[in-house]
């Protein structure tokens, strides 16, 4: 198991170093090493992976550690920890970097930088395998900051773009907000539980009920859980810190595809999963209503917009606020599942969206039109995952949604106070149908936009389309309907054997199913708001009955609105950013006038005179009388008593007899 894991997790580190060191030098510019790693550690994190379901464990758990800080009064060992959970990321991770290291051999061929670019995606895989193996607090937030270099990198790798920079930089500083938080929420755990930082021992402190203190009315517990996922809406993009998400689109599209919709941003999800026995009713409650509100605030956001990839940005924002609300309302079970699923079909609609770029050379929808016939299978990879993230039946996202929603009314329906999250949930299903055909119907159908966009586009190389299709099979429903993987990684987490938790933790929901009433009508809704989404979308930009400029000319503040994203943005920039501006303006002004010219500048003349006095007086006094003074002293003496020096020792003998004689008689007087 250990030689496993560390292969799985190491491998990429090793690739990381051979690409910055000696990618260039090597054949094909060293892809080949940084994809046989991936695919070696997808290999083996399928082989742990199966042999789980094979013992049919549903609280398999292994664990290890080495000592690693060792003071008088604190001691962490840093540790790994494998259970059902921990598999299924590795598979998850594994598997999309490496379609997305066979992808982008095709798509980044003739960057100068391509060495360099798979390099970074090596080193991202390490950074996200690392964070979901540790077994510690400490430990996770190492690899959350590791995280979040990767997508710095990756972001602005092609840095010589001002836009892609900025993109960086916005992402970097956004998401660091998010780490304060956490990191205070961390310190917290460490000072009330008196350095416990392990998952494990940590969970058994809180469902034995030692973490007890209060701040501001609320539980110590709550605050601290609400902090530690401050880290999450940071990672996740979640309302408030959800800007930094379109933007990062800068990057290459599979950068997209890897960071932004299966990996990176489900690090918060994953941290809230994990930790999820953490968190009181109360911290639940408020991730429950970030969550369905990020999800409807980000699906009208994509409703009016034409670039393709931001497009799928705000699809992004969305599906993880579905995931969070799912994890906040206590459907633990469905808020892991449609992460997995998440995964496959949003990477595809990812890739996809970077096979049509490649293809197309641009990324506004408003130019293309009519590329099904010219890229059938980007058009089929496209339409199948779109019609699972729509929610609909037989496709992975329908039964992942489906247990979303189902969670959501039921827990709108035993808490009828909290019943606008569960009405959050049900619209964006609408919302997501409706854009995402939106898509599909701009994108692929109806005549060519522009005749020089669809003379010049082709079906992508093998290496791009080949990932598409493997995607594809894995957005249908019934690779995740399999009984054994079912019961074992879902229905029965490990987390269960934290029951004793209830007073303090939100157990009660743990592989909670809701009540066959709320299942049923949550599927009739879920399907006919699907359908409805779908029909509508159809007559807008399909059959063209409806007219959407006419619908936006109607509701012209809406559509501003919306095109101006909320001016979320421009709130930002009128309330933090221009206020730092002045404020970072004033300080240098400060500097340079009072600082420097007042204090430091100022002491100039002062410092100068005394220099000029202390030279004289050093000069006067001290050379000229003192030492100088001294020196011609001594000299005339020493030229006086040399007088009494004759050199004749007779004259000596006789002056030191007399000089005896003298001394001898006043003794004697």
């Amino acid at each position: 198991m250990l030689e496993k894991l560390l292969l799985i997790w190491l491998l990429p580190l090793a690739a990381f170093l051979i690409q910055v060191f000696l990618g260039k030098r090597l054949y094909r510019r060293g892809d080949w090493v940084s994809c046989g790693a991936v695919f070696t550690s997808f290999i083996f994190s399928c082989v742990l992976f199966f042999n789980m379901l094979g013992e049919h464990n549903p609280h398999f758990k292994w664990t290890t550690s080495w000592d690693w800080i060792f003071l008088p009064d604190f001691q962490l060992k840093f540790g790994l920890l494998v259970d059902t959970v921990t598999l299924s990321m590795l598979v998850v991770i594994t598997l999309v970097s490496l379609l997305v290291h066979v992808y982008s051999i095709g798509y980044m061929a003739g960057d100068k930088l391509y060495s360099r670019y798979f390099a970074y995606l090596s080193f991202f895989t390490f950074s996200m395998v690392g964070l979901v193996l540790v077994d510690n607090l400490f430990s996770i937030y190492i690899f959350w900051e590791l995280v979040g270099l990767a997508s710095y990198l990756l972001i602005g790798f092609w840095f010589e773009k001002p836009s892609a920079s900025n993109a960086a930089k916005k992402a970097f500083l956004t998401t660091r907000i998010g780490d304060i938080g956490m990191f205070l929420g961390i310190l917290i755990i460490f000072f009330n539980t008196n350095g416990i930082l392990e998952y494990e021992k940590l969970f058994q402190y809180v469902a034995d009920g030692k973490f007890t203190g209060e701040f501001l009315g609320m539980s110590l517990l709550t605050v601290a859980g609400i902090l530690l996922f401050f880290g999450a809406i940071g990672k996740s993009a979640q309302f408030p810190l959800h800007i930094w998400l379109p933007d990062a689109m800068e990057g290459p599209t599979p950068v997209s595809a890897l960071i932004h919709a299966a990996t990176m941003v489900a690090a918060g999800v994953y941290l809230v999963t994990r930790m999820f026995v953490f968190f009181t009713p109360d911290a639940l409650l408020f991730i429950a209503y970030i969550g369905s509100f990020t999800a409807l605030f980000a699906a009208t956001m994509a409703l009016t917009h034409n670039d393709i990839k931001k497009v799928l940005a705000y699809s992004t924002i969305s599906q993880l606020g579905y995931m969070m609300m799912g994890l906040g309302v206590g459907a633990y079970v469905a808020g892991f599942l449609h992460l997995v699923t998440h995964a496959a079909f949003k990477a595809s609609l990812f890739l996809c969206s970077g096979s049509v770029i490649h293809a197309a050379h641009t990324q506004d929808m408003r130019q293309m039109g009519g590329l099904k016939q010219k890229m059938p299978i980007t058009f089929w990879a496209t339409l199948i995952a779109t019609l699972s993230i729509s929610g609909v039946p037989f496709f992975s996202g329908f039964v992942s949604k489906d247990m979303l929603l189902a969670g959501a009314l039921s827990f709108a329906t035993e808490n009828p106070q909290h019943a606008l999250i569960a009405i959050f949930a049900f619209i964006t299903a609408g919302l997501t149908a409706f854009y995402m055909f939106r898509l599909v119907f701009m994108t692929f159908f109806g005549a060519p936009k522009d005749p020089k966009v669809f003379s010049h586009a082709h079906e992508s190389p093998l290496t791009m389309t080949l990932p598409l299709m493997i995607l594809s099979v894995l957005s249908f429903g019934f690779i995740f309907t399999y009984n054994h993987w079912f019961e074992a990684i879902i229905q029965k987490p490990a987390l269960l054997n934290y029951q004793s938790g209830l007073s303090v933790g939100s157990l009660k929901a743990l592989g909670h199913a809701p009540h066959d009433a709320s299942h049923l009508i949550t599927v009739i809704l879920s399907i006919a708001l699907a359908g409805t989404g779908i029909f509508l979308s159809y007559l807008f930009y399909f059959k063209g009955v409806l007219s959407a400029k006419n619908w936006a000319h109607r509701f012209q503040s809406m559509y501003q609105t919306l095109v101006h994203l909320y001016w979320v943005d421009e709130l930002y920039e009128w309330t933090v950013v221009r206020p730092l501006i002045r404020l970072n303006n004033f300080m240098a002004h400060f500097d340079n006038r009072v600082i420097d010219d007042r204090l430091v500048d100022g002491w100039v003349p002062l410092t100068s005179n005394t220099a000029f006095y202390s030279g004289d007086f050093d000069n006067v006094a001290i050379d000229q009388t003192l030492v100088d003074g001294t020196g011609l002293s001594i000299a005339k003496g020493g030229m006086e008593v040399r007088k009494i020096q004759t050199g004749r020792i007779q004259q000596y003998l006789i002056l030191a007899l007399a000089a005896l004689c003298i001394i001898l008689l006043i003794l004697m007087l």
